[in-house]
């Protein structure tokens, strides 16, 4: 089982908001490919770093999942649908990254 940490408030705003449910972050997860994007904007940088992914649910539903590792467990910052340019920047450096 993917050890995912959601606090409160941010369940909240992940059911409310953005109609996103702990299952479907999860299903995220297992249907990656392992690569993920480190949020390098000056206002997001945190320590750990936050990082994302564009992931897709068992239903074909895609989401842009940002969490936080620390202490062995995925703490989730955020996790609503996926909107074109996140996908384009994601899909240009994860592509980048292979070619490294």
């Amino acid at each position: 089982m993917i050890p995912l940490v959601i606090s409160p408030a941010i369940r909240k705003k992940l059911e409310e908001k953005h109609k996103v449910q702990e299952l479907e972050i999860r299903e995220c997860f297992l249907n990656h490919d392992g690569k993920y994007l480190e949020d390098t904007r000056e206002d997001h940088l945190t320590d750990p770093p936050t990082l994302w992914f564009i992931g897709q649910t068992y239903k074909g539903r895609e989401l842009k999942v940002i969490f936080v590792c620390r202490d062995r467990n995925i703490y989730i910052k955020s996790a609503y649908d996926a909107d074109s340019e996140s996908k384009r920047i994601y899909t240009e450096l994860t592509a980048k990254q292979q070619g490294e």
